[in-house]
């Protein structure tokens, strides 16, 4: 098996612009620059508007003109939002030694960048960091593709074969479409280039469900009357010849799991010093006061890849030898009286925060559920597994749309699958935050599905 270091390679070079950027500060700047807050701020400001600019965003197929305006964007936005640091904290200040800073950055981080780029290139037109491909269909499109991905050697692609259900005698022919799948994984193909001039809109969503669940790169090579969705991207290679890409999901791209994680870590640690350090005395007290028994209930629920780990709650029923089992009823007589307003708040939730910190869960994400109840409902529901890809959360889109508590009937585990799979599928930061605020709203008020 093939090891493959590309995907690592935009995190460390994100890393290294960071490195730069404090070095400078420190050799460079004067002594009354070299303060803690205008350094984090510069870090800071830097990655996030990276992120913006998708600074970072540099694939194999990206030419040196888009890489010049990547650098242009990223240079105007950091350079505003450089000077706003002193705009705000040190305002009057003659702006030499700020320029100083500004320009040594720029053009350290334009050289090392333009140089990456080249390097890399190089190392791929030696046959380095290669990955294989396989082209479905035999056409004028598949065949200019071919030609492109042969020629240019540092782009990095290793040619095949290609697939057709119209037969042809040529020695590149690897069999039909439906031969495709056990080859493709018997050589470890990393990309599949499809023509939809060949093949049917049918076999486009098996290949599509396919390539999603092995991990492999599924690019289309588009006909002319072909309508592009929200699902796909375009790009050229070559001078002329476009591609769709079929987007990767939000959370599969590093640069907003690093976000999401990020995240997690600084509200967690909010949480705990500021909420958590008072209220948890208070409410060990009171569980304990009414009922014997340890204060946090600890329970084996699934996480991301079906990965088990013990999940933390505030205890909020008599302890017995039936507290695992099933999901809790309206009206449950195993409930405490502290419990019941601990489940109506979702302040036995808080404990999660500590999973949170240990990076097996995160603030939104789908409910963890009991591997039992996945089995069952793997069976019965559509799309169930998809849950899995991601990390499960405290709180989530399905919670705070009413979808919670008891499962009464088929519909309730559906709509939160579906609502689940969604978050998945348009994760963006602004919509953890929503999130966030609606949970901590029905905190307030109340919950009438939380029993």
């Amino acid at each position: 098996m093939k090891k493959r270091y590309s995907k690592f390679v935009n995190p460390l070079l994100s890393i290294i612009d960071l490195v730069i950027i404090t070095l400078i500060v420190y050799l460079i700047g004067d002594k009354e620059y070299l303060n803690k807050s205008f350094l984090i701020y510069t870090c800071f400001f830097w990655f996030f508007s990276a992120k913006a600019t998708r600074f970072y965003n540099i694939n194999r197929n990206t030419r040196l003109f888009q890489l010049l305006v990547l650098l242009i964007y990223q240079t105007i936005i950091f350079t505003l939002g450089y000077f706003t640091y002193f705009g705000f904290f040190r305002e009057g200040e003659i702006i030499y030694n700020q320029t100083k800073i500004l320009f040594s950055i720029l053009i350290t981080i334009w050289f090392f960048k333009i140089l990456t780029f080249y390097t890399i290139r190089l190392y791929r037109s030696k046959g380095n960091n290669f990955r294989n491909i396989v082209i479905l269909g035999n056409d004028s499109s598949t065949k200019k593709i071919k030609e492109v991905l042969v020629k240019d050697k540092d782009l990095g692609y290793r040619y095949l074969g290609f697939f057709s259900n119209k037969l042809k005698s040529n020695k590149e022919y690897l069999g039909t479409i439906k031969d495709s799948y056990l080859y493709i994984l018997n050589n470890e193909v990393d990309e599949i280039f499809c023509s939809l001039n060949e093949v049917n809109e049918i076999d486009i969503k098996k290949i599509k469900k396919f390539a999603n669940k092995n991990n492999k790169i599924l690019k289309l090579i588009p006909n002319s009357k072909e309508i592009y969705n929200k699902d796909l991207s375009a790009e050229f290679y070559g001078n002329s010849l476009l591609i769709l890409n079929v987007k990767k999901l939000p959370l599969e791209i590093s640069e907003n799991r690093i976000l999401k994680r990020f995240f997690d870590i600084i509200f967690s640690i909010l949480v705990c010093l500021f909420i958590f350090s008072w209220l948890f005395p208070i409410i060990i007290l009171l569980i304990r006061i009414e009922s014997k028994g340890s204060s946090i209930f600890k329970q084996t629920r699934e996480g991301i890849n079906g990965e088990e780990f013990l999940c933390y709650k505030f205890r909020s029923m008599y302890k017995s030898n039936s507290l695992d089992n099933g999901h809790t009823k309206k009206n449950d007589n195993r409930i405490t009286k502290v419990g019941s307003f601990l489940r109506k708040t979702s302040i036995d939730e808080f404990p999660q925060f500590i999973n949170v910190l240990l990076g097996q869960m995160s603030i939104v994400g789908p409910r963890p559920h009991m591997n039992i109840h996945s089995l069952k409902f793997d069976k019965e529901v559509r799309n169930y597994m998809k849950r899995k890809s991601v990390k499960p959360g405290i709180t989530g889109l399905a919670q705070i749309s009413g979808y919670r508590g008891e499962i009464q009937k088929k519909s309730d585990i559906e709509n939160r699958v579906r609502l689940d799979v969604f978050y998945i599928e348009n994760w963006s930061f602004i919509l953890d935050l929503k999130i966030i605020t609606q949970t901590t709203l029905n905190i307030f008020r109340g919950d009438e599905q939380a029993y």
